[in-house]
């Protein structure tokens, strides 16, 4: 086809264009393109202007050295009177230029700082982008994101403000920075301004702080803990001041990761990194010079705080004004009183160090802290602040199990026995002993905390649950237990380390009746011009557990009694005239040692020992080696202070007898005849109460789960069961422990005492109604009983009358009844009763009318005949007065006439019960006639004289 035909089929020949004929689509797709260009430009447009804006007031990159002049930061103690620390703000900073600073510390640098430095233009955009996305969706601050030129502006130029302008300038002020200098000159800017701690600024003040040298000599492993300080300086303390744990042992473990970081990114080789752990880097440490300090310890800890909010830069040069909670005078008889007793019994107990908290209960505020006895003292690694370090707390750690079962229902009544037991567990089995290898038995949980047994605690964590405890362990602020994969049973007796701090703050929790407040030491900071930074107020603080619980364990913990059989009534625990709580704890082989108390306004807590975990001497325990100290110091600090006492728990709220530890014990009434259970019929001079006592864990009652719940169905499902109850039957059949022997309650009732067996009675005379006109009366009767009769009697008015114990004939019971004069004339009522050989009773009554008035009161003297002679050396002597009626009589006295006239009362017997009535007959003036004669009274007031007697009293024969 020609090429000029080809053209014009190109035309078309509709005559319409090729425009016209576009898809829908694409016109869309160019109209977006165009839209996206305009916001394109737009934005472009926009964060030109943003970012001139935010240029305005940039620093010169070109003067960069220009600094402003620093202010020291001041730490005072709660009154702002007492200076407590002076962080100056005169900066130690030795410049050098890159080619002094040897490729090690370099390389070190770059590969924890900054691995990509060599590679970006000031700013990890990668970084940037995944910060924004962790802080937008899971909003979280993000660290670690800032390249090292960003690091170099925000501690040399900028200020250390959290905001997003800030965060803008420091950007834009990086990325000018890096096209204005070279990588190694912003490197040495870097080195030479980075702060290392203390007052050392730069790598070479570092180098000769640290090392005393200058860092162009130092070595690998020197290079990679410097280049592991400027994250942190505080917490990464070469020194030992840190508040996570021991600073040291967190510094060399960043140093190692840091010789980690430079084989893997090729400086070094893997065996140039491993020679390099090798090197105890530590020891080449020179000593530190701190300056004039007061409260070291505390004066550190609140150091780092403020690092950690406020930035290192503005404590170190930012003249803060600080107010913490510090009181200056506690603190001082803290340190006086850690620093004698460690002096004076130290040696003796083979310990050299001891630290102590105080806490304010009602508001967590710290008042004192002693880290060390002596901040200064290298032997001891006294700069280690031990009330921020974990330790293993012993039988310090009890409360807290305990407090959790109070809170799951258990008591302070509530039984445990402490019986050589042998848990289950996963790994194997395990069997705690008490400190001194004895058991008691069953015992309450308040005579088993107070006693720090260990047996009766292993079952209390048992039945709370390891991880319940764990889980109330950290409501009470714990942050030491971690990885729980490493607690079983042996947590209540101190195998999770805690640190003192906030083992004090836990006890202070108990003390504010279940409230914990966040424990604090600052109370103010200001600024450089007076402006307020941060103050404290006092919040509600978090309620962890309920008041009753914490009454509770309080009301245990201050029971002196309770714990008076192992530690004696005068133990260091006590408070005179003050009511506190306290407990105690040793570590496996002694290694610690820990006493922790309240009142309801102060905890102080009391750790001593060894920093290198040695052992101390076996026996010096808590109440040994930190009572003393605990003791003394709450003395210093309550002294002038007004008596608090805890507020009594409430009645339990619980009628469950195991709980209230009662279901041991099984109260009874036994018929002694049988040996059976007495009945409606048993006579009550058979019944006897009877205590039994039931041989049963408490796993026999409770379902651990839920101890308020029913008595389980099947006890044996749970897996302690079989065990804990074979420790109970070996200890109860031991024939020296006084459970062996007591037996189980019978079952069967008395069948002796029965309704059969009841003797039947009829009476023949008197018969009813009759009418009386003596007072003496012949009494027959026909007895039918099913056993041997013993006895029949007559009884009115609850006088016998009359007995007879040998029938007459056969079945015919025959005796005279005498009435007493206190009975009156009219009708009464006369009961019959026939008694057999084990006590069964049958009783006849009829009614009789007395008409016969009382007879005369007859008395006589017996063996005291007128005339009788007595010697002198008869004397004293007995006399015997014979009454013919004592129902009536409510006195009778003895009185005599001597031979001097004088009348007198010799002796007096008051409502006598038997005839004769005695009397004593001690007085004699000597030699004569003496008449005798007695006085009666009845119960209407009657007077009767007995007929006199006289007594011819000799003196003594002669032999």
């Amino acid at each position: 086809m020609p090429i000029k035909h080809l053209q014009s089929i190109g035309k078309g020949g509709s005559g319409t264009s090729s425009s016209a004929k576009r898809p829908p689509w694409k016109a869309m797709v160019t109209s977006a393109a165009v839209l996206a260009g305009i916001v394109i430009l737009i934005g472009f447009f926009i964060l030109t202007l943003a970012l001139a804006w935010f240029s305005r007031d940039l620093p010169n990159p070109n003067a960069l050295l220009e600094r402003d002049v620093a202010q020291s930061t001041k730490i005072y103690d709660r009154t702002g009177e007492v200076l407590l620390y002076e962080i100056h703000g005169d900066e130690q900073r030795t410049l050098v230029t890159i080619d002094q600073i040897p490729d090690v510390m370099k390389w070190a640098t770059v590969s924890i700082e900054d691995k990509d430095f060599y590679k970006h233009h000031g700013v990890s955009w990668k970084g940037l982008f995944r910060a924004f996305l962790t802080s937008a969706i899971k909003r979280q601050r993000v660290q670690g994101t800032s390249t090292l030129t960003q690091q170099f502006v925000k501690n040399a130029v900028l200020t250390n403000e959290r905001s997003v302008a800030r965060k803008l300038k420091e950007l834009l002020l990086s990325l000018q920075i890096e096209r204005k200098y070279t990588k190694d000159q912003i490197l040495q800017l870097y080195l030479n301004e980075i702060p290392y701690g203390s007052t050392l600024y730069g790598v070479e003040s570092a180098s000769q702080g640290y090392f005393g040298k200058s860092v162009r000599d130092i070595a690998l492993d020197e290079a990679a803990l410097l280049a592991a300080l400027p994250q942190s300086p505080s917490r990464y303390n070469p020194y030992g001041t840190g508040s996570r744990g021991d600073s040291r042992e967190l510094l060399v473990g960043r140093q190692w990761y840091v010789l980690d970081q430079m084989a893997e990114q090729g400086y070094i080789t893997k065996e140039q990194a491993e020679e390099a752990k090798n090197i105890d880097t530590l020891a080449k440490l020179v000593p530190r010079q701190v300056g004039n300090i007061k409260a070291p310890h505390f004066v550190m800890m609140v150091r780092e705080q403020l690092a950690d909010e406020f930035g290192q830069r503005a404590v170190e040069t930012g003249g803060l004004k600080v107010l913490t909670t510090l009181d200056w005078r506690l603190q001082q008889e803290a340190e006086r009183i850690v620093r004698e007793y460690v002096d004076a019994k130290g040696e003796i107990y083979r310990f050299s160090n001891a630290s102590l908290v105080a806490i304010g209960p009602r508001d967590g505020q710290i008042i004192a802290m002693v880290g060390s006895k002596d901040f200064f003292n290298e032997e001891i690694d006294g700069q280690v602040n031990v009330a921020l370090r974990p330790r293993q707390p012993g039988s310090s750690f009890k409360p807290i199990v305990y407090a959790l079962g109070f809170q799951k229902g258990y008591t302070p009544d509530t039984v445990l026995w402490d019986v050589k037991t042998s848990f289950k567990t996963d790994v194997k089995d395990y069997t705690p002993a008490n400190y001194d290898l004895k058991e008691r038995g069953p015992i309450s949980v308040r005579l088993a905390l107070q006693g720090s047994l260990n047996i009766p605690a292993v079952k209390m964590l048992y039945l709370t649950g390891v991880g319940s405890v764990l889980d109330f362990a950290e409501q009470l602020g714990y942050t030491t237990f971690g990885d729980r994969s490493r607690f079983g049973l042996s947590l209540v007796l101190g195998g999770g380390e805690v640190t003192l701090l906030e083992h004090t703050a836990a006890f202070g929790a108990f003390a504010a009746e279940g409230v914990l407040h966040p424990t604090t030491a600052i109370l103010k900071v200001e600024g450089a011009k007076g402006e307020a930074l941060k103050e404290w107020t006092l919040g509600e603080g978090k309620k962890v557990m309920d008041a009753q619980i914490a009454r509770l364990l309080s009301n245990v913990l201050s029971d002196n009694a309770a714990r008076a059989y192992v530690f004696g009534a005068n133990n260091n625990l006590t408070l005179p005239g003050r009511p506190v709580a306290a407990k105690t704890g040793t570590t496996n082989s002694y290694r610690d040692a820990w006493t922790m108390g309240y009142t309801p306004s102060l905890a102080v807590g009391v750790w001593a020992g060894n920093n290198d975990n040695s052992e101390m001497i076996h026996g010096s325990g808590g109440s040994m080696a930190a009572a003393p100290i605990w003791q003394q110091f709450m003395k210093a600090a309550t002294k002038d202070t007004p008596v608090e006492s805890f507020t009594p728990p409430s009645p339990p709220d619980t009628t469950k007898e195991v709980l209230l530890g009662k279901a041991f014990e099984q109260t009874v009434k036994i018929d002694t005849v049988t040996g059976k259970l007495a009945t409606e019929y048993t006579p009550p001079e058979y019944v006897e109460e009877k205590v039994f006592r039931e041989a049963h864990s408490i796993l026999h009652y409770v379902n651990k789960d839920d101890p308020k719940g029913p008595v389980p169905t099947n006890p044996a499902a749970d897996p302690q069961y079989n065990r804990w109850e074979s420790a109970v039957y070996v200890w109860v059949q031991d024939p020296k422990n006084e459970w062996s022997a007591t037996g189980t309650a019978p079952t069967e009732y008395d069948d002796v005492h029965t309704k059969e067996n009841i003797p039947a009675i009829r009476v023949q005379s008197p018969v009813r109604n009759d009418r009386m006109q003596s007072r003496s009366f012949s009494v027959r009767a026909e007895v039918y009983a099913p056993r041997t009769i013993r006895s029949v009697r007559a009884l009115m008015e609850n006088y016998v009358i009359g007995t007879s114990y040998q029938p007459s004939n056969g079945n015919e019971w025959s005796f005279i009844a005498a009435l007493p004069n206190a009975i009156e004339k009219g009708f009464h009522d006369v009961v019959i009763e026939a008694r057999d050989d084990v006590g069964n009773v049958g009783r006849e009554t009829l009614t009789i009318n007395l008409l016969a008035d009382p007879e005369p009161l007859l008395m006589s003297f017996v063996d005291l005949p007128p005339g009788t002679i007595l010697g002198l050396d008869a004397f004293p002597k007995r006399i015997y007065l014979q009454v013919n009626d004592l129902s009536a009589v409510v006195r009778a006295d003895l009185r005599l006439e001597s031979p001097s006239g004088e009348n007198r009362l010799i002796g007096s017997n008051i409502k006598p019960q038997e005839n004769p009535v005695e009397f004593q007959w001690s007085y004699v003036q000597g030699p004569g006639v003496y008449t005798l004669y007695a006085i009666v009274t009845d119960e209407n007031g009657r007077t009767i004289e007995s007929p006199r007697i006289n007594i011819s009293v000799t003196p003594p024969l002669l032999e």
